[in-house]
């Protein structure tokens, strides 16, 4: 035994060496192959590549008695992070079918060179519960343009076969032992790079552009998926075939330690692409020459010829998916304030309205000040002149040189200006399906309802908005849920499973809301009534954001009573004042980070950290976590609260512009701790939509 592995050490320091073998090929490289671990590797193994940045991947992989389901993320062009739901019979002594949570990260910290492969770092499972937990350095290099080696050094369960002693043990002889595995799910920085280290390596072989063949040595010997799972491991080699689908699919077939047999399926999302990319809604209306206009101006004196001159202009906007609210008109200027019922960007929603004003308002017309309104407030002012708009529409780079043109600055003041008879009260509703999963779940690990949702709205005056909402379930097994809460934490959130089974008929809000304007900069909000699902009570949010700058602040300050659990109009004998400070940034280029400190639901302090990246089409993806005062074992199983969220707009889906899309949050545990509660329309999102930084990021669709 002790001389294979140090033939097979020697094999794995003779594939790293030879990536150093010089090549002529440039680096531009296809989509990699996704492993048995979701992430870009082999089959057990990784490599140093990336994937596509941005891109989305979802893996089913099943070998033996052992599946693993994983969602990874391309975060940046070097960084990657993956989450796992694996699902192994007898993994544990007593426990049937074992359920595994577990993150990984990687990060390309050198690119492949005329010379040089590329390396990588990665951490697999390493804020799990420690199953898969092993840590390396990994190098990738094309030999030729259809061939690639990979070859690393891994510890944990990359150092379990053929292993030696630890390289690092030369700085401490801390390194020579790998603590045990806590199993809380807590990041244990201890174990990292500890105990015994062992060299892997394969090579991929690209056949075609849609086949390649795989060959690899790992270095996990599975000790015990062999020990209580019945894993027959005879051999460190494995050999494979991929295929990739025109489709984003992948299907992978494999033999695998000289005993099994595996199938790998995937699928990946470009998020920055779009099936429609141009988009299938109705062309905006062309630019009319102002003698056009002229023939049949409103004018700007007499009653009723403004009043007739108004009606053709709010009959113009809805038509393009807007109400015009207010309207200040002068020889020279206009100023109107619009509320946008269609775009999910504000910028088509600004270029659209800014048509319509230039083929409908008097020629003598030549400013032109948008002011978009949600909730009845002003969010921001958009100066354009005229004479741009008939100059740019045809240019080839029109987008970018009419958003330098245009001033966009705060609206701080402007809420003050008397609406148009007519515009209030304002009365909406609408019916819509929904679909309310529930995840990971250790007794079935996908639970969900699919139901019908009433939904209506009344605003009597600017800023005043009465709102409620009814869901009936009709299919689903949300209600067959049975496992009980064992928080020693007051059960803020993990009574999730008795509002599913004591529920029917919901009422999943009811609210008054008021929005206002306090000052330059500055949003205020107010809600009072069944605030969510399992809160009702007093909700106060106060934000600074300027219109131009990337950075926001926030405080809210919540009374809560937690709901009866059949989610009528009754509470229970638990009340919390909980709030938070709230710091917002746009780091640009679609990320968008944020700090939140306060108290929780369950009365613990503490803080949230986020960071998400939106893609031009709405998608956006985005990874948080959250440390209180309450320790792991009070917390319970994951030690502390942290997830995964995905936003995906129907525009994306249906190439038509909508405000409404899908979105969940996927947490490997519901626990006490650290939770916040869910109010409807936060301020930040409300607002940044009409902002500077988001509207640079999206003015390509002005045109649009």
């Amino acid at each position: 035994m002790a001389i294979f592995y140090r033939r097979a050490s020697w094999a794995g320091m003779a594939c790293i060496l030879t990536l150093g073998i010089p090549s002529d090929w440039g680096g531009a490289q296809s989509r990699p192959v996704l492993s048995f671990y979701g992430t870009a590797g082999l089959m057990d193994t990784p490599t140093a590549e990336s994937m596509p940045d941005g891109a989305l991947s979802f893996t089913a992989g099943h070998f033996g008695e052992t599946l693993r389901n994983t969602l990874s993320f391309q975060i940046t062009p070097r960084l990657s992070g993956s989450f796992r739901y694996a699902i192994l019979d007898g993994y544990r002594d007593g426990i049937t079918t074992y359920y595994d949570r577990s993150f990984d990260l990687q990060y390309r910290f050198a690119d492949e060179g005329r010379y040089l492969p590329a390396v990588a770092l990665g951490l697999r499972d390493f804020g799990g519960t420690g199953v898969y937990g092993a840590e390396y350095f990994v190098a990738t290099r094309h030999l030729t343009p259809s061939v690639k080696l990979s070859g690393g050094i891994g510890w944990g369960r990359l150092g379990t076969y053929g292993g030696f002693s630890n390289p690092f043990s030369v700085f401490s002889d801390r390194f020579d032992n790998r603590p045990p595995w806590a199993g809380t799910g807590e990041v244990e920085t201890g174990r990292f790079f500890r105990g015994d280290a062992a060299f892997f390596g394969g090579v991929q072989w690209d056949y075609s552009d849609q086949l390649a063949l795989l060959f690899e040595y790992s270095s996990d010997d599975n000790i015990t998926e062999v020990t209580n799972m019945g894993l027959d491991h005879r051999s460190p080699f494995n050999f494979g075939a991929n295929y990739s689908f025109k489709n984003g699919f992948d299907l992978g077939a494999y033999y695998m330690y000289g005993s099994e047999l595996g199938l790998v399926l995937s699928y990946t999302l470009d998020p920055k692409s779009a099936p429609y990319p141009g988009g299938i809604e109705e062309a905006p209306p062309a630019i009319l020459p102002r003698n056009a206009i002229a023939a049949a101006s409103w004018g700007v004196t007499g009653r009723q010829e403004l009043s007739q001159g108004e009606e053709r202009l709010r009959s113009a906007l809805e038509r393009q998916g807007m109400a015009l609210e207010a309207l200040d008109l002068s020889a020279g200027s206009a100023t109107v304030h619009l509320a946008n019922w269609r775009y999910d960007v504000g910028a088509q929603a600004i270029g659209r309205a800014a048509r319509v004003l230039a083929n409908t308002l008097p020629p003598s017309v030549e400013t032109f000040t948008i002011v978009p309104v949600a909730n009845g407030v002003p969010m921001s002012s958009i100066t354009i002149k005229r004479r741009d708009l008939e100059e740019l529409e045809h240019e080839l780079d029109g987008s970018w040189k009419s958003y330098v043109r245009a001033d966009i600055s705060d609206a701080g003041g402007l809420d003050r200006t008397e609406a148009l008879a007519g515009v209030y009260p304002r009365f909406a509703y609408g019916l819509n399906g929904y679909l309310s999963p529930s995840l990971f779940d250790p007794d079935d690990p996908v639970r969900a309802d699919i139901g019908a949702e009433l939904s209506a709205s009344f605003a009597p005056m600017r800023g005043l908005v009465y709102s409620g909402s009814l869901r009936q379930p009709i299919i689903g097994n949300l209600d067959d849920a049975t496992r009980v809460s064992d928080s020693v934490l007051p059960h803020v959130r993990s009574d999730v499973v008795l509002y599913n089974t004591q529920s029917d008929l919901e009422l999943t809000h009811l609210t008054q809301e008021y929005f206002f304007r306090p000052g330059e900069n500055l949003y205020g909000r107010v809600t009072a009534g069944y605030l969510e699902r399992m809160y009702g009570g007093l909700s106060t949010e106060l934000l600074w954001k300027p219109v131009t700058g990337p950075l926001a602040l926030g405080a809210e300050l919540n009374y809560a009573v937690k709901r009866d659990y059949d989610i009528d109009f009754g509470f229970q004998d638990y009340d919390v004042m909980t709030g938070h400070a709230s710091a917002y940034y746009d780091l640009g280029a679609g990320y968008l980070g944020q700090v939140d400190v306060g108290r929780y639901l369950a009365g613990d302090w503490g803080a949230t950290f986020s960071l998400d990246r939106e893609f031009g089409n709405g998608i956006r993806v985005g990874a948080f976590f959250t440390l209180t005062d309450v320790s792991s074992d009070e917390f319970g199983e994951g030690s502390f609260d942290k997830g995964i969220r995905i936003q995906i707009p129907l525009s994306r889906l249906s190439g038509e512009p909508s405000q409404r899309g899908f979105g969940t949050v996927i947490r490997p545990v519901t626990r006490d701790g650290g939770a916040r509660l869910d109010v409807r329309n936060r301020l930040y999102e409300v607002t940044r939509g009409y902002h500077a930084p988001e509207l640079q990021e999206h003015w390509g669709r002005f045109w649009r």
